[in-house]
């Protein structure tokens, strides 16, 4: 009765121990972020982001926002902070636009609110229906590229060159022999589909790094590093300019994408959808994300997503929160182990980047490239967010050009007020740089 009213836990349909090996899998399936995450935040680590207490913030936002989800939504998803959302807070908000990262803190949480607002209310519906099936297709396309591109150049297999600006690096030593051993060894294991295959490939490529001079332990288990350095840390004085206002607004469309992407598809491959198509607690899940968002930001943890790795906690029989606090269990007990995952170079979480961009560029396949209105702002969107190393610039002009070549094509059927006017505000903000 106690797991029932929890967890939606139904004994006959749920057994404990199908739920709680779900969560298990699950968890080794995510539990590359725990590595990755310190890794991609060590870029600001000059800056006073402390790249210990982003381990500590990690785990937190996770457990968090997972227990959300298991206990208000009731469904056997795991969340954590979002890939490609991570690369977005360092590359494009810190280190190329310039601004602090207390002020993409400050952008998270405010983007958390209102997707709480907007999961409450018929304002979500409107926004997500205003962006093209493609050019949200090209979104997630386009970040998988830019994931990708950066596990390239932190293993050094990408190299800035004068001439070319970029070329080859050395593959015979170093990083870069070390990166592609361990993108074999990730390979092989998830092409014989074993559990936990990032993970293991992660830990894998660390210990092979330890001759190469490339990984340095410091110890397995420890004392959870202490994140106040990033508690709470929110800047003010910036939340009225129109750049903030962007951010916001692609934090938000990229979260809510993607979380409403991997519910429908984790939860259709579940056979977890009504015959009339229509998907029970779907709202609920959107909010317990917004909550995780919002609160994860205020321990430093860059935005909280629901993962699709969930997905192969599902194929092993998690229908209930059950499975998702179960999930929150394994990253609470992983907080003990920072030392382990703080000792991971960058070559051997590059892997794990080349490959989650692999897994997002696959839905290149919704894109029509035969329909200029269609094809050219999609192939603006996904090689802008590459080339301007810019995930926010590829959706600005993405849209733009969307709205701009249908109406010139006289196609008024694939517009709406919605786009119409983020186009015109886009525009706005490219003609006051």
């Amino acid at each position: 009765m106690v797991l029932q009213k929890l967890f939606g836990f139904d004994p006959s349909k749920h057994k404990v121990k199908t739920e709680i090996m779900a969560g298990l899998t699950s968890f080794l399936t995510m539990a590359y972020i725990l590595a990755v995450n310190p890794s991609i935040f060590s870029a600001l680590a000059s800056q006073g982001m402390d790249t210990h207490a982003v381990f500590t913030a990690t785990v937190i936002a996770s457990v968090i926002g997972t227990l959300v989800m298991a206990i208000y939504a009731k469904l056997p998803f795991g969340l954590a902070p979002g890939m490609g959302l991570n690369a977005f807070f360092v590359y494009t908000i810190c280190l190329t636009m310039g601004y602090s990262w207390q002020f993409a803190l400050t952008a998270i949480l405010i983007e958390g609110f209102i997707f709480i607002i907007l999961s409450v209310t018929k304002v979500r519906a409107m926004i997500v229906n205003a962006i093209p099936r493609q050019l949200k297709a090209s979104i997630s396309v386009g970040i998988g590229v830019f994931i990708a591109s950066l596990g390239l150049k932190n293993a050094k297999l990408i190299v800035p060159n004068d001439a070319t600006f970029i070329t080859l690096g050395n593959l015979s030593s170093g990083a870069a022999l070390l990166c592609c051993i361990g993108l074999i060894i990730t390979a092989a294991l998830l092409l014989y589909k074993v559990k936990g295959a990032m993970l293991i490939g992660i830990f894998a490529t660390t210990i092979i790094g330890i001759p190469f001079g490339e990984t340095e332990f410091n110890g397995v288990i420890g004392t959870p590093p202490d994140v106040s350095p990033l508690f709470m840390q929110f800047e003010w004085h910036n939340i009225l300019t129109l750049d903030m206002l962007l951010v916001v607004i692609t934090f938000l469309f990229i979260d809510m994408f993607d979380t409403i992407g991997t519910v429908i598809g984790v939860m259709s491959s579940a056979d977890m959808v009504r015959p009339d198509g229509k998907i029970d607690r779907v709202n609920e899940a959107l909010l317990a994300d917004a909550i995780a968002t919002t609160i994860g930001a205020c321990f430093g943890a860059s935005t909280t997503t629901t993962y699709v790795e969930s997905a192969s906690g599902v194929s092993e029989g998690g229908r209930s929160g059950l499975t998702a606090a179960s999930i929150a269990f394994f990253f609470t007990i992983s907080l003990f182990f920072a030392p382990l995952f703080l000792a991971i170079p960058e070559a051997a979480t590059s892997p794990a980047l080349i490959i989650v961009g692999l897994m997002m560029f696959t839905h290149v396949v919704h894109i029509d490239f035969n329909s200029m209105e269609e094809g050219l702002p999609c192939f603006i969107t996904l090689f802008s967010m590459v080339m301007a190393s810019s995930i926010s610039d590829g959706i600005l002009l993405g849209i733009i050009s969307y709205v701009l070549l249908n109406a010139i094509a006289r196609k008024w059927e694939n517009l709406n007020w919605t786009i119409v006017i983020l186009a015109i505000i886009f525009i706005i903000r490219y003609a006051l740089l």
